[in-house]
């Protein structure tokens, strides 16, 4: 057993799901302060977060995760209980295994490999560790961001350990990602007998005109480093469960995954033109989740396609696909940013797995990236 998968087991078989930490960042913490590392707890409400810090002076490269994970569902439906972290024909299979208790353990022991050569050190390395990721992101890496900004401390380069890659290690990193915006919208109607619909306002007929507009409208075209701008409506609810009422509300879920090429309040600004053409009464909660975010090509997104070069023999796909994640809240502030990690196949699903000896290349591709800038 590898150190990588020794450590990887250990974390996944604390039972962290968000916002629960469940000591993973103390077992982080225990190895990262015999290196020298300077360890910090940061709690707010009920978010665990972890900042470790190596060096004096110099750029600083930091290593960002996540120790909280979804759910496990249900856990009659696994394979293995999901928090017992098992090894079955060359792959761990556990809640978090990919996203991202993998990741975790290859930088520490990227880090534990990278120091033990004494290298003459030109640089500060640090660790963001949250709990805060996979829930509602308020207490976690946005308000660890929020205090390093007060002390003056600002981030050179940024490695965060999402699952990035497709089909294996290192073949594909993330250098961006889109905005999220998610919007609640209530259209209020008058509730009345299908029967007599002069008496009432059905809000769903009222409504589907500019929900239609909305679908079928083309946002932006896109760059080259975006798709174009995406609309999605996730849940529609309205009705009393009788199917003689017209109902008196219509409640609608939607999201935006939007490139650079728009901005939140631009969106915001047409879909409100949209639904006041035709007179709706209406309210909408709007949520912003993050803004988009790209890393130009740079010193850190070099040296880690070199690193994966050197380790792995391939040439890396630089790509700005998937969801949102804590990068958003680091990024903005001028970081060069990149996320690099495992397969992510199984993520947040049942049976979640990574290979064995992905988790191995992943940390000698995180060594060579610190030997590479750092030293």
């Amino acid at each position: 057993m590898s150190s990588t998968l020794d450590l990887a087991r250990q974390l996944i078989q604390q039972p962290s799901v968000t916002p629960e930490d469940c000591g993973c960042q103390q077992l982080m913490a225990d190895r990262l302060s015999p290196l020298g590392f300077s360890i910090e707890s940061l709690p707010f409400a009920d978010v665990s977060n972890l900042w470790a810090i190596l060096g004096d002076d110099g750029p600083l490269f930091v290593f960002a995760g996540h120790t909280d994970v979804v759910p496990p569902g249900p856990e009659t439906e696994w394979q293995f209980p999901p928090f017992a972290a098992t090894v079955h024909e060359g792959m761990l299979i556990g809640r978090g295994a990919a996203d991202m208790k993998g990741s975790l353990a290859a930088m520490i022991t990227a880090v534990e490999a990278f120091l033990s050569s004494k290298p003459a050190l030109k640089a500060r390395i640090a660790f963001l560790i949250t709990s805060d990721e996979e829930g509602i992101a308020i207490n976690g890496t946005r308000k660890v961001m929020e205090t390093l900004k007060q002390r003056g401390t600002d981030i050179d380069y940024c490695l965060v350990g999402e699952p990035s890659s497709a089909e294996t290690v290192g073949d594909s990193i993330k250098i961006g990602r889109r905005g999220s915006l998610s919007g609640q919208l209530k259209v209020k109607g008058i509730q009345g007998h299908v029967a007599y619909p002069q008496l009432a306002s059905n809000p769903i007929h009222s409504a589907l005109p500019a929900l239609g507009r909305l679908c079928s409208r083309q946002w932006d075209q896109g760059n080259d480093s975006f798709p174009p701008t995406s609309f999605q409506i996730s849940n529609i609810n309205a009705g009393t469960g009788a199917n003689n009422v017209i109902p008196e509300q219509l409640k609608v879920d939607f999201n935006f995954r939007y490139s650079t090429e728009t901005n939140a309040e631009a969106i915001q600004k047409s879909v409100h033109e949209e639904l006041d053409k035709d007179g709706i009464e209406y309210d909408i909660q709007w949520h912003l989740s993050g803004e988009p975010f790209l890393t130009s090509r740079g010193i850190l997104i070099d040296t880690v396609s070199d690193a994966i070069r050197d380790i792995c023999k391939i040439e890396v796909e630089l790509s700005t696909a998937g969801g949102t994640s804590d990068g958003r809240f680091i990024a903005p502030t001028g970081t060069e940013l990149v996320e690099l990690g495992p397969c992510n196949a199984t993520i947040h699903k049942i049976n979640e797995s990574v290979a064995v000896s992905e988790l191995d290349t992943l940390s000698q591709i995180y060594q060579r990236v610190l030997e590479k800038l750092l030293s």
